[in-house]
């Protein structure tokens, strides 16, 4: 997200430059063509040379003799010295059909003149990152996210002293973060996450004095996390997360009087929050999750007063909770305590009457009944998994009219599923291992069934049958394993074209696997065993390219079994325990060599 807004705000810079150019007297006439470098325009066909493949279909623009002229996609020159500035080319959606296969040519080095390169979002576009691009001396923006580059990173970026935007998450980069980066003095942004980073980070990054954003999350970096990044004025974004830091937070981190969003979450730090955090007076995000912090949450953290979001689950934090947070925090609008050595008993009162839009707190040993929120149409995901709570789920999502997410397995709960009413609106819903009965028409026949994609009752003691599926439900997982359902696998399967996930293990459904199951070309988990299922495992199956797990175990099945992959290669074991199956990976049938 952080780099997406870079991104936008270099289109901005080059929409003014347009602007900009189009407003200066027209000095060239239409008989000086072409005004495009004719250096630059080799440069740029040279790039293009290197694209093996363009489902983006920018590059097939680039003809002609007059790189200027506005015909070439993602082209921006100097209109009065007809040498290129910018060059901005992206994937335009998420869809994965759109790419460009090939490598950088290290000629865009002959761009002398470039300003701004985005080259961001191509996923097929592989090797390294030229050494060469260190002579791009007026080079200011350099995105080179979510593509395929791998290798090292060149210590020679550092040589590109305006550069002001460097970028280049999401690719499989190697190696130790080049400490010659230290030397980009102008530097206001930094995003290498989402690669294969390792080794410390570069005691020379202390010379950025400029830097407002950094983001090195989502890699292997192993150390301690410099003391120094606390002088650094004008930081309002820091992401450390998903790596192996360790240590504790440094204390100068709280002179960061801007900063607005800090995640160190997904690593190795220890120690206590120290009191002055409080003095981060703009912080509106604050993550800490899945790190080994001890003792009391400060009371220091309800002077946050521009705080909305608060994650420090999955640590040690013990009783008791701050009194203060029964007054403090006012921005606040998600809270995650989860999995951390909290006894709360009940949901804190502060917490079921502010207009939260986000309670998780799972693993908090919570008991007794079910919460009443004060203002539950203000919720959009509750977590409550975990926990000792008793009771039924008749009335629990009354006036819930937001409320997209829930999860509240692993509890005590009693309730027939007829009797429950879901919110219109709910996308998933997980209420497995806790003590359900009655049938799943209700669930998925109910109006709030075409926007569910995910259902997991599992672990419960639901009987009836699995019902019909109409034409539009969404659903991409389905889990009703561990109970008493019986009957058969209804054709209409055939309908949940968006289902990833099948698990129908561990129940007493008969009859044959219907052949339409083959047409869920996206599922990727399929679960059938431990039921009484006869018949022959249909070919049809050999449509689901996609699936990567499949066990049919402990049925009453007889035949050969898909000889294709993935079947032929799923291990034994996914098909013992049946009356007659044969073929790989099992014996050969009778009669065939």
């Amino acid at each position: 997200m952080q780099s997406l807004r870079w991104v936008f705000c270099i289109l901005l810079v080059l929409s003014f430059f347009d602007m900009f150019s189009e407003s200066l007297p027209q000095t060239t006439s239409q008989s000086q063509t072409p005004v495009c470098s004719e250096a630059d325009r080799a440069a740029l066909l040279s790039f293009k040379a290197r694209i093996l493949k363009d489902t983006t279909d920018s590059l097939s623009s680039w003809t002609g003799s007059d790189c200027c002229d506005g015909g070439w996609e993602g082209v921006q020159c100097n209109p009065a010295t007809g040498r290129v500035t910018g060059l901005v080319l992206q994937r335009p959606d998420r869809d994965s059909s759109v790419y460009m296969k090939g490598t950088l040519s290290p000629s865009l080095a002959s761009l002398q003149f470039l300003e701004v390169m985005v080259i961001s979002g191509m996923k097929q576009i592989r090797g390294s990152i030229p050494e060469t691009f260190s002579n791009l001396a007026h080079l200011t923006q350099l995105v080179l996210d979510d593509n395929y580059l791998e290798g090292n990173m060149p210590s020679s970026l550092g040589h590109l002293s305006l550069l002001q935007t460097l970028s280049l998450g999401g690719n499989r980069l190697k190696g130790q973060i080049p400490p010659n980066l230290g030397n980009l003095r102008n530097l206001q942004q930094l995003n290498l996450a989402r690669n294969f980073l390792t080794g410390p980070i570069p005691t020379t990054f202390k010379n950025l004095h400029t830097l407002q954003s950094l983001d090195l999350s989502f890699n292997l970096l192993s150390g301690l996390i410099p003391d120094y990044e606390g002088q650094y004025p004008n930081f309002t974004f820091i992401d450390l997360s998903n790596n192996q830091l360790s240590g504790q937070i440094p204390i100068s981190f709280f002179n960061l009087a801007n900063m607005e969003d800090l995640s160190l979450s997904h690593n190795q730090l220890t120690g206590k929050i120290p009191d002055q955090i409080g003095e981060l007076k703009s912080l509106r995000r604050l993550h800490l999750s899945a790190n080994r912090f001890t003792g009391h949450i400060p009371i220091s953290i309800s002077r946050l007063q521009n705080l909305w979001y608060l994650n420090i689950s999955q640590n040690g934090f013990s009783d008791p909770l701050p009194f203060t947070l029964s007054r403090g925090i006012p921005s606040l609008l998600s809270i995650d305590l989860s999995y951390n050595n909290l006894s709360l008993g009940a949901v804190p009162d502060w917490i079921r009457s502010k207009p939260l839009s986000d309670v998780h707190l799972a693993g908090c040993k919570l008991r007794g009944t079910l919460p009443r929120f004060t203002k539950p149409d203000a919720l959009n995901s509750i977590d409550l998994s975990d926990n000792d709570f008793t009771d039924g789920l008749q009335s629990f999502f009354a006036n819930m009219s937001t409320l997209q997410n829930v999860n509240l397995s692993n509890n005590h709960l009693r309730s027939d599923l007829s009797e429950i009413r879901l919110p219109d609106g709910l996308s998933s819903i997980d209420l497995r291992s806790n003590q359900l009965t009655g049938s799943l028409s209700r669930i998925l026949n109910n109006p709030t069934g075409s926007f569910l994609e995910v259902i997991d009752v599992s672990g419960n003691q639901i009987t009836g049958s699995i019902p019909e599926f109409s034409e539009g439900l969404k659903l991409k997982a389905l889990i009703v394993a561990s109970n008493k359902i019986a009957g058969q696998i209804p054709s209409s399967i055939s309908n949940l074209v968006e289902l990833e996930k099948f698990d129908i293990s561990r129940n007493h459904i008969a009859g044959t696997i219907p052949t339409g199951l083959g047409l869920l070309v996206k599922l990727q988990w399929l679960d059938l065993s431990i039921n009484g299922l006869t018949g022959k495992i249909p070919n049809s199956l050999l449509g689901i390219e996609s699936l990567k797990h499949a066990n049919f175990r402990a049925n009453r099945l007889c035949g050969e079994i898909p000889q294709r992959r993935p079947f032929n290669i799923f291990p034994a074991v996914a098909y013992a325990h049946n009356l007659c199956l044969c073929g790989k990976p099992l014996p050969p049938c009778r009669g065939k060599k």
